[in-house]
């Protein structure tokens, strides 16, 4: 067994798990996994319904610092923009293009300096403009990750392919799935690369390990 880690999650409700009845979501299943692997990991789960860019860029700092004491073995984890691509009550997105990748750099480019940081990309389903901008901001997501050295997990392809999240999805909200939506995507997201170096410790940049799309 290797020593204990804090890992951070921040996000929105796809972080938080919103719509799962067992309240696990993806996070806590790939959090369950890695302690079933023999793993000391304490995890925060801090995703708030709603949040965008902007909000996460507000509050992640303060946040991560309250719990991660100097000396621990930290990761950070975020994944967000679904909201900046929500269409807001005039029918637009409720946060530029421009604005979401000025908070995200800003973001990553700081909690890089604190801990080994991974970056989940945004899914939302919804209609066509709001999948075209989801898809605009993860290719852009895709080469600000590269730029900055960060590894970047592409799961937009795999949720527009995930029947049991599209139709867990369909069922409740239109956007959430439960159990089984999140026990897949967590089955992906466990399954890359980049997030196993990342938690072992042995990724800290993009360059170390090839991005999931």
């Amino acid at each position: 067994m290797t020593g204990p880690i804090r890992i951070c999650f921040f996000g929105d409700s796809f972080v938080n798990g919103t719509g799962d009845d067992d309240g696990l979501g993806w996070v806590g299943r790939l959090v369950a996994r890695a302690r079933r692997a023999g793993r000391d990991v304490t995890s925060y789960n801090l995703g708030v319904r709603r949040d965008t860019s902007a909000d996460i860029a507000a509050r992640w700092e303060e946040e991560a610092r309250r719990r991660l004491p100097a000396g621990c073995d930290a990761r950070l984890a975020f994944s967000f923009g679904a909201n900046d691509c929500a269409e807001d009550e005039a029918g637009g997105a409720r946060m530029p293009l421009e604005a979401t990748l000025a908070h995200a750099e800003k973001i990553l480019r700081d909690a890089a300096m604190l801990a080994p940081v991974l970056m989940v990309g945004p899914f939302l389903p919804g209609g066509p403009r709001v999948e075209a901008r989801i898809d605009r901001l993860c290719g852009e997501m895709r080469s600000l990750g590269a730029e900055l050295r960060i590894p970047y997990i592409e799961t937009r392809g795999f949720i527009a392919r995930c029947e049991v999240f599209l139709r867990e999805a369909d069922a409740g909200d239109g956007a959430h799935p439960n159990r089984g939506g999140y026990a897949a995507l967590a089955d992906f997201i466990g399954a890359s690369p980049a997030w196993r170096a990342w938690l072992d410790g042995e990724l800290t940049s993009a360059k170390d390990a090839p991005a999931d799309r």
